[in-house]
């Protein structure tokens, strides 16, 4: 139904997975403005390469959300971002930074509880990856460690991560 741009369909997707979806991305850009026009992005993104979902390589939910994730991290990294980040002024700047991180209250998709079955220096590096958009390099450079650690902590933790949703069901 969703395949074929039924609009019944889409509005069955925003209704149900909107919410779960700006999550995520308020997670990544800590701005509710930027997050609102991003899940519109997303929503676009999804109408617009519905046909190119294959159920058979994962879930409709898991799809979205890699949409939605590399859609908050293209808007960090676009120009328009990193100028409104030099324009602001100093106090601003400062206090307006926002922590968020996978041990926050907040439990957008109930997935917090899944991430807290984890071991520490795991979900560090779900939350630096996923929630911060650093890339592997990045997340070596800023831990002090090895990038091939980086690489072999990341593969165990999203072993580990898999196997948690598996149960999870």
């Amino acid at each position: 139904m969703i395949k074929r741009h039924d609009e019944n369909g889409f509005h069955y997707l925003y209704e149900n997975y909107s919410a779960a979806l700006y999550g995520v991305i308020l997670k990544i850009v800590h701005s509710r403005e930027a997050a609102e026009e991003i899940i519109q992005d997303t929503f676009v993104k999804v109408w617009n390469f519905i046909p190119q979902y294959d159920k058979g390589k994962g879930r409709l939910y898991t799809w979205m959300i890699n949409i939605a994730r590399n859609t908050a991290l293209d808007y960090l990294k676009s120009k328009s971002f990193q100028n409104e980040l030099k324009n602001q002024s100093l106090p601003d700047f400062v206090y307006n930074d926002t922590k968020l991180s996978v041990s926050d209250n907040q439990d957008f998709i109930g997935f917090s509880k899944i991430l807290d079955n984890l071991d520490d220096d795991k979900k560090e590096l779900i939350d630096l990856a996923y929630y911060k958009g650093f890339s592997q390099s990045e997340i070596a450079e800023k831990l002090s460690i090895p990038l091939g650690t980086v690489k072999t902590k990341m593969r165990n933790a999203l072993m580990k991560l898999k196997d948690l949703l598996i149960d999870y069901r």
